[in-house]
């Protein structure tokens, strides 16, 4: 095999010497880059929940927000388990103390109605 048919050897290669061409001035018709930088980093939304946010909470309920989310900040959890809220719940002083009642929302079974 001779030189002259291997394309990358000899001078039918690219020439690399010149100069990046990003750097070249070529006129246009209108300039798009306005030299700002397009990533500047927007004020965080916050997560506003349609469903609670006229609403007014006991004082239990207060509590329990106010425990949940310093939990979730201290240990960097932004969705504790089902564990954990038991967890924060006890810590609350929380305990089981009465039968188990029907879930709120749930129908009640035919023997019952």
């Amino acid at each position: 095999m001779n030189e002259d048919s291997n394309p990358t050897s000899g001078d039918d290669s690219i020439p690399r010497s010149k100069e990046d061409r990003r750097k070249d001035h070529i006129p246009v018709a209108f300039e798009r880059r306005s030299g700002l930088d397009r990533r500047i980093p927007e004020e965080k939304r916050r997560m506003v929940d349609p469903v609670t946010c006229e609403k007014e909470y006991t004082d239990e309920e207060t509590a329990f927000l106010k425990a949940i989310d310093l939990y979730k900040r201290i240990n960097r959890r932004p969705f504790p388990t089902c564990c954990e809220v038991l967890e924060v719940l006890k810590a609350l002083g929380y305990r089981k103390v009465a039968e188990p009642t029907p879930l709120p929302g749930l129908p009640m079974p035919k023997s019952q109605a």
